[in-house]
């Protein structure tokens, strides 16, 4: 039981190193590509320490000792993607703020003027073309 425990995290421990690698080059499409793999893994993790706990399983030895280093590098991992998703995060609303303060119109919006009337909403002037044939 403990042999899948250790399977399992192993599979975690390798798809957050992937998804952390992918995270730190700022290669957002691999990085969420790689989150349903990341996914899996914790499922597959959760599933196989249920299924020791309730058989009663425990680990002894080396297998406890390899268990612990899984178990800290997991954590180290986790923390580490942690950082990098919120980077990622900031670094996507930072694009996003851009691009909307872009597409925003250079006008000013309708408010009170100098004298404390409404202010009309902005009109764009007009335009006339004129072609020939």
């Amino acid at each position: 039981m403990m042999d899948a425990v250790i399977a399992a995290g192993e599979r975690l421990a390798e798809a957050l190193r992937a998804e952390n690698e992918a995270l730190a080059a700022l290669d957002l499409s691999r990085a969420a590509a790689l989150a349903t793999h990341k996914m899996q893994a914790t499922d597959a993790l959760a599933a196989a320490t249920v299924a020791a706990r309730s058989a009663g399983s425990r680990a002894g030895g080396e297998t406890r000792a390899l268990a612990e280093r899984i178990a800290l590098a997991l954590a180290d991992l986790g923390r580490e993607n942690r950082r990098l998703l919120e980077t990622a995060i900031d670094l996507q609303s930072r694009v996003i703020e851009t691009i909307a303060g872009a597409a925003r119109p250079l006008s000013a919006p309708p408010g009170y003027g100098r004298s404390g009337a409404r202010r009309p909403p902005h009109r764009p002037p007009a335009l006339a073309t004129a072609t020939r044939a």
